[in-house]
């Protein structure tokens, strides 16, 4: 509780500090955009956020499913909201994922079976991200739709890279004893050496067993392809989702914006990368940003502002606080 306060106050601090840099040079033209939206296309900006948790939940639901049956997909849609909570106020997003252990260690989940299960996740959503990465770096590569940005297109490229080794090292972990063996033997004799390690037969038994939870679970993917593939395409789908509500956001502000659906796709995946490598929770800062040099490519002046507070708004702020709702709903907290 009192990391979650001191993370509380550190993105309070930051929100309050970019809400006055990006108002502060045009506030009353924001205000009036902010105040004459078209509530349709701010409807159906929403619309898109919540179909983009249910496809969320759904990828996620198909493996919970398949380790307790009578599971249920509120039960899960819950679980994706309260990571939303705890990713919001944790650096990097790493609250997430062990209050989802928590979580369903709370429904009945043994442990290592939540663990496995998040993990089962978590590979079939990188391999979401990093299909639609490929595209991204494709259709940029093609069009150039970010001339005017060659540092952020770099970072961009870095964090792809970086992406995909995640990827490539979860699949080995999980699927190869062979170098699991091999990588904690002598990475732990390496360690021991300059006195990292004290137990050195401890802490190699220690984690070739949490290597060898990760392998059972990967045996999953190869005997459940077909449940697996629909994970894939869920994750999919609910990316695309969250990378289109920037142009329903800019369509509600003006009906002349120069804004398409493709580069409304690319500007995003490039920002959600910028934003990863910001160690502030919600990656505040580093996501706005991101969002108003790639998007400064298609909208201008306060339009440009008032489309970054509402899109924040939608797809960060209420997500965390509806999590933090359902925290605090749950009886076992």
């Amino acid at each position: 509780m009192k990391n979650i306060r001191k993370n509380g106050i550190i993105l309070a601090s930051i929100t309050l500090l970019v809400l006055f840099l990006v108002l502060k040079d045009d506030f009353e033209s924001i205000a009036g955009l902010l105040g004459n939206m078209n509530p349709l296309w701010i409807a159906l900006a929403i619309f898109i956020e919540v179909l983009q948790l249910l496809f969320e939940s759904l990828a996620f639901h198909q493996i919970l499913k398949s380790y307790q049956e009578n599971y249920s997909f509120k039960n899960t849609l819950n679980l994706n909201l309260i990571s939303k909570f705890f990713n919001g106020i944790t650096p990097f997003s790493s609250g997430g994922q062990p209050m989802q252990v928590y979580y369903l260690n709370k429904d009945g989940f043994r442990i290592t079976k939540a663990t496995n299960a998040i993990m089962q996740n978590f590979i079939l959503y990188q391999s979401a991200l990093i299909t639609i990465g490929l595209f991204s770096l494709a259709m940029n590569h093609h069009y150039n739709y970010f001339a005017q940005s060659p540092i952020l297109k770099r970072l961009v490229t870095i964090g792809f890279l970086i992406n995909t080794f995640v990827m490539i090292f979860l699949f080995v972990v999980s699927f190869s004893n062979r170098f699991n063996q091999f990588f904690i033997k002598h990475g732990i004799d390496i360690f021991a050496k300059f006195k990292i390690v004290k137990d050195k037969e401890k802490t190699k038994k220690k984690w070739l067993e949490r290597c060898n939870d990760f392998n059972k679970g990967a045996m999953f993917i190869k005997t459940h392809k077909r449940l697996c593939v629909q994970g894939y395409f869920y994750n999919i789908l609910g990316l695309i989702s969250y990378y289109l509500i920037p142009f329903f956001v800019a369509k509600s502000l003006s009906i002349s914006v120069d804004l398409l659906i493709i580069p409304t796709i690319v500007a995003t995946s490039y920002v959600a990368i910028i934003g990863a490598f910001v160690p502030i929770p919600g990656a505040s800062g580093g996501i706005e940003f991101g969002f108003l040099q790639f998007f400064g490519n298609f909208i201008t002046g306060s339009i440009l502002s008032a489309t970054l507070l509402i899109w924040r708004a939608i797809t960060y702020y209420i997500p965390m606080v509806i999590g933090a709702i359902v925290v605090n709903i749950r009886k076992d907290v």
